[in-house]
């Protein structure tokens, strides 16, 4: 598959962007005051905890939602609706595949709204599940298909747009460890061919840590950026050397120190109390096994009429 001639595309940058949902006593502020800067060719994994708003960044980011209040923009331009330079790859391919449809179709389908004559349409799709390494399964349905070989047909989809940024929403969720470590290994492999700007959401630390040049934690109620990491790990990555390099361990420990921090008070585990001693271990008081407290005035009286 050639690079794409608009290789890595523009920058994104987010500026002070909110997001609300809802109205009056119901409305929800989910994000506040969030800024960011993606780069062209940059590989971007954004981590936090669960339900800070991960996935509703990315589909602002997308132009599916438009922001609250703060500005979006793509290279020079305000971000106010999907891009032609912006494809997604959704959470799950079980919603996303259109099971009554061939694979190629279905890499195809979305091409044919956007005006792509039919044999273009064909030609990214069959140049895109090669890409992926399904060459072969252009005839067959998607339930036809593992977990893993189904997610590859949701990339080779997002591929087929030839766009120059590629936004993931925690994509590798949904199958099993070795198809995700694949996937993953896959994914690293179409950017560094490509050359696109890739962002992606995911609640798995080693996978941000693995995959990103940096990884951007986000957190708080409302969400916005809590830190901001470097991944010094080379651009030659492999499952087995990389996760046993001493620096991945150090980044995905500040990594996760860095989410606990930015969970909200009411989330984080609560401390366990103290045990109270029991009644005898009491120092200086306590009840005896008749019943009567230690120091108790008539336990002093009860000793002096026994002797």
């Amino acid at each position: 598959m050639q690079r794409h001639a608009k290789t890595g595309g523009s920058s994104l940058v987010v500026e002070d962007v909110g997001k609300t949902f809802g109205h009056g006593t119901d409305e929800h502020r989910v994000i506040e005051g969030l800024s960011l800067r993606v780069d062209p060719g940059e590989f971007v994994c954004i981590v936090g905890p669960s339900g800070a708003g991960k996935t509703t960044l990315l589909r602002c980011l997308s132009g599916l939602i438009r922001p609250t209040s703060g500005t979006i923009r793509y290279g020079d331009e305000p971000l106010t609706r999907p891009h032609a330079d912006i494809a997604v790859v959704f959470q799950d391919y079980r919603g996303s595949l259109l099971p009554w449809m061939r694979v190629r179709d279905n890499v195809a389908f979305p091409l044919e709204g956007m005006g792509v004559k039919r044999a273009e349409r064909n030609r990214r799709a069959e140049e895109c599940l090669h890409a992926v390494g399904l060459a072969d399964v252009g005839d067959k349905y998607p339930w036809q298909l593992s977990g893993g070989m189904q997610q590859r047909v949701a990339i080779a989809r997002g591929l087929a747009y030839e766009a120059p940024v590629l936004l993931m929403d925690e994509p590798f969720g949904s199958v099993d460890a070795q198809s995700r470590f694949d996937l993953e290994d896959l994914t690293l492999s179409l950017r560094a061919d490509l050359g696109i700007t890739v962002i992606l959401v995911t609640h798995d630390i080693d996978e941000a840590v693995y995959l990103g040049d940096r990884v951007v934690v986000i957190g708080g109620r409302p969400t916005t950026v809590v830190d901001n990491l470097q991944v010094d790990l080379g651009t030659d990555r492999d499952q087995i050397t990389t996760r046993a390099d001493h620096r991945f361990t150090d980044l995905r420990t500040r990594l996760l120190t860095r989410i606990r921090e930015a969970q909200a008070p009411a989330e984080r585990t609560p401390a366990r109390p103290e045990p109270k001693p029991a009644p005898d271990e009491t120092p200086g008081g306590g009840t005896a096994k008749d019943g009567i407290p230690k120091d108790s005035p008539a336990r002093e009286k009860t000793a002096r009429a026994v002797r």
